[in-house]
């Protein structure tokens, strides 16, 4: 890569290792349905672990070449939220060695679940402190600082006391409600969304869909609370699915990943629903999200090598 244009790497771009990470637990999943030996994941899973390495070390180097730049990145309303997917692609490898190695998934979850409290506590005194934000810069991405506490109980509930897990659970869920709210009166009255924007409407479904996951982790039932979880989260994702025609039209963007892992959230919530109740309508409905996922991953991953080839990517932004 030209040295030049890491000066304008974008930080979105571990929104990629997102939407891998969460393919790969969707096929852990799938594997352990029907009874297969972990191939397909494993591959998925040393993929994303190569490229979340080379995506630390562009940034690393941007931050060392270009740390204004970087630092402008970390002031930005919009680029400040996706920070905190460094951390959620740690918690989330941390979740996909559950079922290969507990050791390495319990320092990856130590080594994820500090980071984000930084991030956590960083971001939330930059949303107070700062006089520079109005309610036209919120949009879906603002969940992710703040919402990622949802990740932490996953994998959190075999590695030490379920009270961490429920403190970092508290943080998520109510600041879901917070900012949902928030964003809302935002989207209804005033400006649309820009387009480079519009995918991130996917990340709606992640709060719910991760909250119903880690609420039936910690409680180890499904019981009303989670249904609510669940069954908005599965509202979500038929009402960003009618917007297809529409979000079909945007020009590619790295922000087009914000897609895969919702949706990956949304099948894993649907695979647990039908472990937990034994129903077999929501097994039907998560192969259909599993293939929609692999459609959509299958999509992406051209279009992104595409877009790095023609020098699309690493640009300098309006």
């Amino acid at each position: 890569m030209n040295t030049e244009r890491i000066k304008y790497f974008p930080i979105s771009a571990f929104s990629i290792i997102l939407g891998l990470t969460g393919l790969a637990i969707v096929f852990q999943k799938i594997e352990e349905l029907l009874g297969l030996s972990y191939i397909i994941d494993t591959m998925i899973i040393t993929i994303a672990i190569v490229l979340f390495a080379i995506i630390s070390l562009i940034y690393l180097l941007k931050l060392i070449k270009y740390p204004h730049e970087a630092v402008d990145d970390f002031e930005n309303p919009v680029k400040l939220s996706f920070f905190p997917t460094i951390s959620i692609s740690i918690l989330l490898l941390s979740i996909a060695f559950l079922s290969i190695d507990m050791m390495t998934s319990k320092v990856l979850w130590i080594i994820g679940t500090t980071i984000h409290a930084f991030f956590t506590y960083k971001v939330i005194s930059i949303w107070m402190m700062q006089p520079k934000f109005e309610i036209k810069h919120i949009n879906p991405a603002w969940f992710i600082p703040v919402v990622g506490n949802l990740f932490v109980p996953v994998a959190g509930v075999q590695h030490y006391n379920p009270e961490i897990s429920w403190f970092f659970y508290s943080i998520g869920i109510i600041f879901w409600i917070v900012l949902f709210t928030i964003f809302m009166h935002r989207i209804i009255f005033h400006h649309p969304l820009p387009e480079k924007l519009l995918p991130t409407l996917a990340i709606l479904i992640s709060p719910a869909a991760i909250g119903f996951t880690s609420y039936v982790k910690l409680t180890h039932q499904v019981d009303s609370f989670a249904r609510i979880l669940y069954y908005f989260a599965l509202f979500l994702t038929t009402f960003i699915l009618t917007q297809y025609k529409m979000l079909s039209k945007i020009k590619f963007y790295l922000s087009w990943w914000a897609y895969s892992f919702p949706i990956s959230a949304m099948a894993i919530a649907t695979m647990l629903m039908y472990h937990m109740l034994g129903i077999m309508i929501f097994k039907y409905i998560a192969y259909v999200l599993i293939v929609l996922l692999i459609m959509v991953v299958l999509i992406l991953i051209p279009k992104t090598i595409s877009a790095v080839v023609k020098g699309e990517i690493c640009i300098e932004e309006d």
